[in-house]
């Protein structure tokens, strides 16, 4: 156990949570403008730059950085929980041996259900942050009004219930092979290089570390694109319509079914759907359940609402399929791509120097091998 509670695993934590902060801070505008290409599904750019400036057109110069303090807690939190996992149960099971691939790929699935369940609330809430105040070309997209990290907390528990904190864990599950597969060619390109010399230049952590990712994430991103949409999706809302009075005009029954929904603080997305399913027709002896998201584009099959479920992550894949083909499972791909690639590639640089850095002050040496 004092492999788990060393001193050299807390500097693996804290010097990827560096690493990772630094690296995300100067490229959080790519990371934007790959959110926006994923959820946003009306918007007519299609590339990185032309989504970034039409941003900070229509929101300002400072846009691009909106939600940054969220994001940044997260990751900070979410790469000091896997490194620090990672080390600690490389440490315990290599004891001081040469790793292999594939005890490199099963410790960083497991660092990364540890991460998931740990760190999936923080973020859901910095996902629903960072589009708060966005310009949308969907106009099913209702926007959320949240005060802070600790208010939006508040308001998905009191609203939605404490579990809806960790909509798209499943998906999530599933995306820990995107760091497990990161790690497996990181650690297995360090191997071969420290083969040759002594220690990694920068150059060279720089390149292996954007390697590894841009594999890692090209062979997930579907399912990192289903991830994001179950993480801005609001926990279901039903309307028992049995409840109105079927006389009733239809703009009078929109106006009821506003207030029937915001009266039991159900999401206001509910006025949107409303005015879509009974705005040009008399409500006739209507008489059923209506689920809601806040998504209206990614409604979840209505024959299961367990948000992040297998079934919802299948349902979601077929309908981004069906609307936009195959292609539509890679949307947005070269800005997750751009973004990804050179934040790993850095995080991995200062990760890598600062952990050296401490180690030779405090005249430590690693006490397992790669």
């Amino acid at each position: 156990m004092s492999s788990v509670a060393s001193y050299e695993s807390l500097v693996h934590a804290v010097s990827g949570a560096v690493g990772s902060m630094t690296a995300m801070t100067v490229f959080f505008p790519l990371d934007t403008a790959r959110l926006r290409l994923q959820v946003d599904e009306k918007r007519k750019s299609k590339t990185t730059p032309a989504v970034l400036l039409e941003i900070i057109k229509e929101e300002g110069l400072l846009a691009p950085y909106r939600g940054w303090f969220p994001v940044i807690s997260s990751l900070c939190c979410s790469n000091f929980v896997y490194f620090y996992t990672f080390n600690s149960l490389k440490a315990l099971w290599v004891k001081g041996q040469h790793s292999t691939t594939g005890k490199d790929l099963v410790l960083g699935v497991v660092a990364g259900v540890v991460n998931v369940l740990l760190t999936t609330p923080l973020w859901v809430v910095n996902t629903r942050l960072k589009l708060q105040g966005a310009k949308f070309r969907n106009e099913d997209i209702v926007p959320t009004n949240y005060r802070g990290i600790i208010d939006a907390f508040h308001q998905i528990i009191r609203d939605e219930g404490v579990l809806a904190l960790w909509n798209g864990t499943f998906p999530s599950l599933l995306l820990v092979f995107n760091p497990a597969i990161q790690f497996m060619f990181y650690e297995g390109f360090k191997r071969k290089l420290l083969k040759k010399q002594l220690q990694l230049t920068s150059l060279d952590a720089f390149v292996i570390g954007a390697i590894a990712k841009a594999v890692a994430t090209t062979l997930t991103y579907p399912l990192q694109t289903v991830q994001s949409i179950l993480r801005l999706q609001l926990a279901d809302s039903t309307i028992d319509l049995d409840q109105i009075r079927v006389s009733m005009n239809a703009r009078k029954g929109v106006a009821e079914i506003a207030s029937l929904t915001l009266r039991h603080k159900t999401t206001a997305a509910a006025i949107v759907c409303a005015k879509n399913q009974f705005g040009d027709r008399q409500m006739q002896g209507v008489k059923e359940k209506y689920c809601l998201g806040q998504f209206g584009r990614h409604r979840l099959n209505p024959e299961n609402r367990t948000l992040g479920s297998l079934r919802n992550v299948l349902y979601l894949l077929q309908q981004r399929v069906r609307r936009f083909g195959l292609v539509g499972l890679y949307k947005g791909l070269e800005a997750k791509l751009l973004q990804t690639v050179l934040t790993a590639a850095l995080m991995f640089l200062v990760y890598e120097k600062l952990t050296a850095a401490t180690f030779t002050v405090m005249g430590l040496k690693r006490s397992h091998k790669h």
